[in-house]
């Protein structure tokens, strides 16, 4: 029986580690750790950083590169299926390579291994496959509690409900019904541009919890135009970006 270790390492500051996450890190055999490409370098130094620096141990680093998902693909399901299929089939490999039968493996995630991230969904691929796998999460600190932490605001208003979701959902079929307040995440397109923005605040963060942090907040009728041509410059300047936000009906 194999150990997989997914272990939540925060949104990019070294300094949210929890304990819980350095320990199981550190009991780790093999370490998984993914290359995304030269634009994200970041991402991979952040990760050999704590592997390097933060850990008391010496577990093997294995490196992979990461397959890039095909946005041409006309169902964007099929598209994130075919992407998680040959993202498991890289990680088997690698396993059955570094690993002994009874070892344990684990990965760095961004973020939160259950929040919009689709590591749990790779495991399980590995389990079908009939790999003998325990699979144990770690949880981390979350992009969008470093935005409300950021901006100084509760998640939520008074008895009101929150929505999670994405700017395609967004996007698709506009403000979602009987929500008070939208986090959108995993949005590349700036969807809060196809909403009418009347009545409506935004709280816009970038790189939220690492250095360059850039966060915008205000009526969303103001600041849309300005939000859309600062995350433009960001991504021009670092080659990536992550962000996200909350809109509130106010």
């Amino acid at each position: 029986m194999i150990t997989l270790s997914l272990v939540g390492i925060g949104s990019g500051n070294p300094d949210h580690l929890t304990r819980q996450a350095v320990q199981r890190l550190e009991t780790a055999d093999v370490i998984l750790l993914p290359r995304k490409g030269a634009e994200k370098t970041d991402l991979a130094d952040l990760r050999r950083m704590v592997a390097g620096e933060i850990l008391s141990t010496s577990p093997k680093i294995v490196e992979f590169d990461y397959p890039v998902r095909d946005a041409n693909t006309p169902k964007y399901l099929d598209g994130v299926n075919t992407w998680h299929d040959a993202l498991a089939g890289i990680w088997q490999d690698l396993i059955s390579r570094h690993l002994p039968s009874d070892g344990h493996v684990a990965l760095m995630v961004w973020g939160d291994p259950s929040l919009y991230d689709s590591t749990l969904r790779i495991a399980d691929r590995l389990v079908a496959r009939g790999l003998q796998l325990k699979v144990d999460v770690i949880p981390g600190i979350t992009s969008l509690q470093m935005l409300t932490a950021a901006h100084a605001i509760p998640l939520n208003t008074l008895g009101a409900p929150v929505l999670i979701t994405t700017g395609r959902k967004l996007r698709d079929d506009g403000w979602p019904a009987d929500a008070d307040t939208v986090a959108v995440m995993l949005d590349g397109e700036c969807s809060f541009t196809h909403l009418d923005p009347t009545g409506i605040d935004i709280w816009w963060g970038a790189y939220v919890g690492m250095p360059q942090q850039v966060l915008k907040s205000g009526a969303l009728a103001n600041l849309s135009e300005e939000i859309v041509a600062t995350r433009a410059k960001a991504r021009a300047e670092s080659g990536w970006i992550m962000d996200i936000y909350l809109l509130r009906k106010s």
